[in-house]
C-alpha cells in the first residue's frame, strides 16, 4: 500500500479576526499534491483572508497552517508556491517591458539583470513563455496585450522558478468572456500535464467544474469541501443557505452540454 503524502496544504482550526469581528472560524482543509481545488463563496467571505495567510502575508492568530509539512511561520521554501494575483488590464500601453523581461524578472531575485543570464536560465523563461502558450509574443511589449494575455504572463512568471503550487486569486477580473475559457483549459493543462497543484479563487465555478478536482465553499465557515462531483449534486437549498440567495450554478461537462441548477442569482 502506498503511504499517505503529505498534503502542500493543511489547515487546521484556523481562525481570523479583524477587530473583534471574525471573518474565518474554525477552518479545516487540506490539499493534497496534484489537486485542483476551487474556492467560491459571496464577496467579504474571508477568501482574500485565507490567501494573505497561507502565503504569509499576514500573521496567524489562532490555528495552524502547514506548507509542504512545515509551520507558516518557518516556512523558507516559497520558490515552491507561485501567486497570481488580479493584475488583468493593470498596464497602460507604455508600459516598459517586454514579455521575456516581465516572466524573467521571475528569477532576477537570483539573477540580478537580464542581459548577465545563463543559457539555461534564459531558457527556463522561454518554457514557461511557451507552457502558457505566448511564445510569438515573448519580444512584445506587455502593455499592448489583452488582459487575458497578460494574465499569462504573470502565470509564466510564476512557473519559471518550478514552483509546486499555483495559488490563483481570480485571475480572470478583466479577461473577455471568450478568452476566458481557453485561459482556464490552460490551467488545466499545468494541472494535468505539468503535475503543479493549484488553489483558484474564482466566482466562475460554473466555467471550470469541468477542471477543477475539488471544490471549498467558503463564507466565514467552510460550507463545503470535496470532490467537484459531490460539489455538483448539492442541492440548490444548501447553496442558498450557503450564500445567503438563490443562486444558479451553471456546469459545464466535456460533452459540452450543459447542465443547469433552477435559481437566480450567480455564485
Amino acid at each position: 500500500m502506498k503511504a499517505q503524502s503529505t498534503p502542500i496544504i493543511e489547515i487546521n482550526q484556523l481562525f481570523y479576526r479583524y477587530e473583534k469581528e471574525n471573518v474565518l472560524e474554525n477552518i479545516n482543509l487540506a490539499i493534497e499534491e496534484g489537486a485542483f481545488l476551487g474556492i467560491v463563496g459571496p464577496n467579504g467571505s474571508g477568501k482574500s483572508t485565507l490567501l494573505k495567510l497561507i502565503l504569509g502575508l499576514l500573521k496567524m492568530q489562532t490555528g495552524e497552517i502547514r506548507l509542504f509539512g512545515d509551520d507558516v511561520s518557518k516556512f523558507k521554501d516559497w520558490q515552491k508556491i507561485g501567486f497570481v494575483s488580479q493584475k488583468a488590464n493593470s498596464f497602460n500601453t507604455g508600459f516598459p517591458a517586454t514579455v521575456f523581461e516581465v516572466v524573467a524578472s521571475g528569477l532576477t531575485k537570483k539573477l540580478g539583470l537580464f542581459k548577465f543570464m545563463k543559457k539555461e536560465d534564459q531558457q527556463k523563461v522561454i518554457q514557461a513563455i511557451d507552457s502558457v502558450g505566448l511564445l510569438p509574443f515573448q519580444k512584445r511589449n506587455i502593455g499592448e496585450l489583452s488582459g487575458g494575455q497578460q494574465q499569462r504572463v504573470f502565470i509564466a512568471r510564476a512557473l519559471v522558478s518550478d514552483p509546486k503550487l499555483l495559488i490563483l486569486d481570480e485571475p480572470t477580473v478583466g479577461v473577455d468572456a471568450q478568452n476566458v475559457q481557453s485561459f482556464y483549459d490552460m490551467l488545466h493543462v499545468l494541472n494535468k500535464d505539468l503535475g503543479i497543484t493549484l488553489l483558484l479563487v474564482t466566482h466562475d465555478i460554473g466555467a471550470i467544474s469541468d477542471k477543477v478536482t475539488h471544490v471549498a465553499c467558503l463564507n466565514k465557515h467552510l460550507h463545503f469541501h470535496g470532490e467537484t462531483m459531490e460539489f455538483e449534486q448539492l442541492k440548490m437549498e444548501e447553496l442558498s443557505d450557503f450564500y445567503g440567495h438563490d443562486v444558479n450554478i451553471l456546469t459545464h461537462h466535456h460533452d459540452h452540454h450543459h447542465h443547469q441548477h433552477e435559481g437566480a442569482g450567480q455564485c
